[in-house]
């Protein structure tokens, strides 16, 4: 039976394991314990739609426009060394993540998979003195990954309150490519057509081809 300063001590035991466990945040990966009223200083607002609404057409955009490296200089340098390449041309979400690529650049367009989730569209850019650079540009539906929201290099996960919001941005920026991008481009003409893009991918290990989510697409009429 337990005596009553038993009970005491148990009771004090779940006490110091409640107040120590909601010390515990800003750790990616690791489930959040934080008192709910507590937002850093400075944090971006929970609503990851209201967030990527803000941000899209004032900075991720423009960012995207201004600062995106021809999509040939940045292939090259990646074959010749990867990780240089990242340092001079990515940014990266934290250590150990994939570097992200701000790109553009202009080809002819020769393919457009519906049959992949992904709706990869096939471009070969043209090469000065070699054969064509051959991409693939997601036209979805399904848009996956957090190459944009990586590569702009201003969206970090310390301006989150825990791993699920700095996720929910990265999926609200795919969601606005789908509408404010790819929606607006008719797809099933674009086969043989010049091409303009920005926007970004990520190097991710074995990957077939690069792959880009775009921020701007322009086909010639």
């Amino acid at each position: 039976m337990l005596t009553p300063r038993r009970w005491a001590a148990i009771a004090g035991l779940l006490l110091a394991t409640a107040v120590a466990l909601s010390g515990c945040a800003k750790v990616p990966g690791v489930y959040v314990y934080e008192d709910k009223g507590a937002q850093p200083a400075g944090a971006a607002p929970a609503d990851a739609k209201s967030y990527v609404a803000d941000a899209w057409a004032a900075r991720i955009v423009p960012t995207v426009h201004d600062q995106a490296t021809e999509i040939g200089t940045v292939a090259a340098a990646l074959a010749q060394d990867p990780a240089a390449a990242g340092q001079q041309y990515g940014h990266q979400a934290g250590t150990g993540s994939p570097y992200a690529f701000m790109v553009k650049g202009t080809g002819t367009v020769t393919k457009v998979d519906t049959s992949v989730q992904t709706g990869p569209m096939t471009v070969e850019v043209a090469q000065s003195g070699g054969k064509p650079l051959t991409i693939s540009i997601a036209t979805g539906p399904v848009i996956a990954g957090t190459a944009l929201r990586d590569a702009v290099g201003f969206i970090s996960f310390g301006d989150f309150t825990n791993q699920i919001e700095y996720a929910d941005v990265a999926n609200e920026i795919n969601a606005r490519v789908k509408t404010e991008v790819i929606a607006k481009v008719d797809l099933a003409a674009a086969v043989g057509k010049e091409i303009t893009f920005h926007g970004a991918f990520s190097a991710l290990p074995n990957a077939p081809t690069i792959l880009v989510v775009p921020t701007e697409l322009s086909v010639a009429s």
